[in-house]
């Protein structure tokens, strides 16, 4: 196995090793959230656990933005200095107040929604940054190498998670999260200063805002793609109702949530790890659509499980089958935007990608409520196939992409 040519970048590799360490933290917190709401709501409440959903995305819609303008017009290293170290005090506040004994869901709900204003402004930057670390010959691996440092951390973060609370207690997932965030606060300080593009920046404005949503509506490759993402991760959000999957329906403990939490993450690396050893991916449009509709037929495969080992093989096959779409859909669109509206680009898209999962959540609380959690799985992969072909139809240019050079403008 050769190294991966993105990774002969020392300042590229010194945040992927930061950030892989800092997301195992981030995880490990997200799988302790939700099992700490099910735990404090007494009952398999699907609608509390789908209410995380509300505290994670409304922040990345009121502020994302902003935080792409801001991007484009400030040192970008700086901005995740801010970001990373308010991220880590609000971890430092859940660990207080379960240690205290006396939290609350809507004090979880609070902590996580100042976390994800400052995502709100994190993903822009840090996304956006990319870029500057590498030639652009080497940037789809420098995303497949991104792929592969978040899913090891999500493999990593909610196994420690099961771990840790049945050893140790809930509080301290809380407390070595805020600890990982300085390995990419270490990483920053060691990569110095990073030469962007600022000079065709036109400031933090409205106008600056309607610049990036103008560019994004006349790339119609880069719009398709969002439409997609969103889509495809709203109806098919399977996480939400992990804990009441493992604990109520594969009657699995606290170790056993963390491993099927983990799947979809061990199926990602292992796709990224054989991505990142390719010269690159022919026919990106129509692969990007099979791995969508994989995604979707094993979402629906997850729902129908009533055995841990189906269950758990059905979410590696999400993960896979997610990677490939998520490093084509990367790829493409940091191909197709120039480096001073990047920031703008990348915020659009945050909107996109996050909205998509958390809103599910929301969704999939709902219908898991109405019609019961199975209901909600299956019908959601069912959802994401129909989508998929609808946005198909709409964009065609999509089903027959294969570039490796910018797409024309439209």
């Amino acid at each position: 196995m050769h190294i991966p040519p993105a990774l002969k970048h020392r300042r590229f590799f010194l945040i992927w090793l930061g950030l892989m360490i800092s997301i195992a933290g981030t995880q490990m917190q997200n799988a302790a959230i939700h099992w700490h709401i099910r735990e404090l709501s007494g009952t398999p409440d699907p609608l509390a656990l789908g209410g995380i959903g509300l505290a994670r995305i409304l922040p990345v819609i009121v502020f994302s933005l902003f935080g792409g303008v801001i991007a484009d017009s400030f040192n970008r290293r700086t901005i995740l200095y801010i970001t990373q170290s308010l991220m880590a005090l609000t971890a430092l506040g859940l660990t207080y107040l379960t240690l205290a004994g006396h939290i609350q869901i809507w004090q979880i709900y609070l902590l996580t929604a100042i976390q994800a204003a400052a995502v709100a402004f994190d993903g822009p930057a840090r996304q956006a940054m990319i870029p500057n670390l590498v030639p652009a010959q080497d940037l789809p691996n420098a995303f497949s190498l991104t792929s592969i440092a978040f899913n090891t951390g999500a493999i990593i973060g909610p196994v420690l998670s099961g771990v840790v609370i049945a050893t140790l207690g809930q509080a301290y997932t809380y407390l070595f999260n805020a600890i990982s965030f300085l390995a990419v606060i270490v990483a920053l300080l060691m990569i110095g200063e990073i030469q962007q593009d600022a000079r065709q920046a036109s400031g933090v404005s409205l106008s600056a805002i309607g610049d990036g949503i103008r560019f994004i509506f006349a790339r119609k490759i880069i719009l398709s793609t969002m439409v997609m993402d969103f889509f495809a991760t709203f109806f098919a959000s399977a996480n939400t109702m992990m804990p009441i999957v493992a604990r109520d329906i594969l009657q699995v403990g606290e170790v056993g949530y963390g491993w099927l939490v983990s799947a979809q993450s061990m199926g990602s690396v292992t796709a990224g790890v054989i991505i990142s050893q390719l010269p690159g991916i022919r026919k990106q449009g129509p692969t990007f659509l099979v791995s969508v509709a994989i995604f979707g037929l094993a979402t629906v495969l997850f729902g129908l499980s009533d055995s841990f080992l189906l269950a758990f093989l059905a979410l590696v096959i999400i993960g896979a089958a997610d990677t490939v779409s998520t490093i084509i859909r990367n790829t493409i669109r940091q191909l197709n935007t120039p480096d001073h509206i990047r920031g703008r680009m990348t915020s659009i898209n945050q909107i996109f990608f996050q909205g998509g999962p958390q809103l599910g959540e929301v969704e999939a609380g709902l219908a898991a409520a109405a019609f019961g959690v199975p209901f909600a799985i299956v019908s959601g992969g069912i959802g994401t196939i129909v989508a998929a072909w609808l946005i198909m139809q709409k964009w065609p240019m999509l089903r027959n992409y294969d570039g490796h050079h910018p797409a024309p403008e439209e």
